[in-house]
């Protein structure tokens, strides 16, 4: 097999700088809507959740596939409806009633800074409001309604019941018990690695890649999915609530099975680099001489939050 190929760190920041800035760009355009059409304290919550500086990955990993499978024009307002679900989604993930978490990108999170009612209202809009973020990114690509359709049909799909829904569940039922290691990878390949995967698959439809190199999208985004999420943990279990920007601990505060916990720190991360080469290979493998999404893969296991 060829060697993977490689980015350099310098044009992998630059990348992930410049994609982050552009989603931001879009994302400041629909805050100011939603204040004015939705108004009140749940325009505000709106906007406050939307606004919170991150580290925009998935939509960054949308315009890596869009662009390194052919596609043209910009697709930056297509990333950013994958970035307004994925808001929604840490919306309610903070929730009493969820993981009860005060703190989110370094900021209160949305219940704290308004209050639950509010919290669970702005969350639940938010997702009709990435439809419009989608259907809106889409024309700007020229994109046809079949095309529309198969793109909002992966998102929503990674966003409910089959997805990130499902997985919540799971991760909720799961709290307190011993979960064996293939339950621990069927949570976390739904609720941290469905939009993960679909982010990859949505730039490769938006592209009009055929059939086959959707198919390594959609490999290739469960892989560092997963590599994602053990990553995470480990962070959970050594890094500072200021460096992660979020509250460390709490995986062992609500007795949450983690990958950190089940394999140990230094089994779990090798268990995250053999998924991100698993991605890096599979790329390589079926054709896909992409440096920039392989740098991604990368990126995602030297993270420090």
């Amino acid at each position: 097999m060829p060697s993977a190929p490689t980015t350099s760190t310098a044009d992998l920041q630059e990348f992930l700088g410049a994609a982050r800035e552009a989603v931001n760009r879009q994302l400041r355009v629909w805050c100011s809507r939603v204040e004015q059409e939705v108004g009140g304290r749940v325009g505000e919550a709106m906007a406050y959740s939307l606004a919170a500086p991150g580290k925009r990955l998935r939509p960054a990993l949308v315009i890596a596939a869009h662009r390194e499978l052919g596609g043209s024009g910009d697709a930056t307002e297509l990333a950013a409806a994958v970035e307004v679900v994925h808001t929604y989604s840490l919306v309610h993930d903070d929730l009493p009633c969820m993981d009860d978490d005060d703190l989110r990108r370094g900021r209160p999170t949305t219940h704290v800074a308004f209050d639950v009612g509010t919290a669970l209202i702005a969350g639940y809009r938010l997702v009709p409001l990435s439809a419009r973020v989608l259907a809106s990114g889409a024309a700007t690509l020229g994109l046809p309604d079949e095309r529309l359709a198969a793109i909002s049909t992966e998102l929503y799909r990674a966003a409910g019941a089959s997805g990130m829904v499902a997985g919540q569940v799971l991760d909720l039922e799961a709290e307190g018990l011993s979960v064996a290691l293939d339950e621990l990878d069927r949570i976390h390949r739904c609720k941290t690695g469905a939009l993960m995967t679909a982010s990859a698959v949505i730039g490769g439809l938006a592209a009009g890649a055929d059939p086959a190199a959707i198919d390594t999208l959609r490999a290739y985004g469960r892989e560092i999915g997963l590599a994602y999420q053990i990553v995470d943990d480990i962070l959970d279990a050594t890094a500072t609530s200021e460096e992660l920007g979020k509250t460390a601990g709490k995986d062992a505060a609500q007795h949450k099975a983690t990958f950190a916990t089940l394999l140990g720190l230094e089994e779990a991360g090798m268990a995250a680099r053999e998924h991100a080469q698993s991605a890096i290979d599979l790329l390589g493998g079926h054709g896909i001489d992409s440096k920039l999404l392989a740098g991604l893969a990368r990126y995602i296991l030297e993270r420090k939050k």
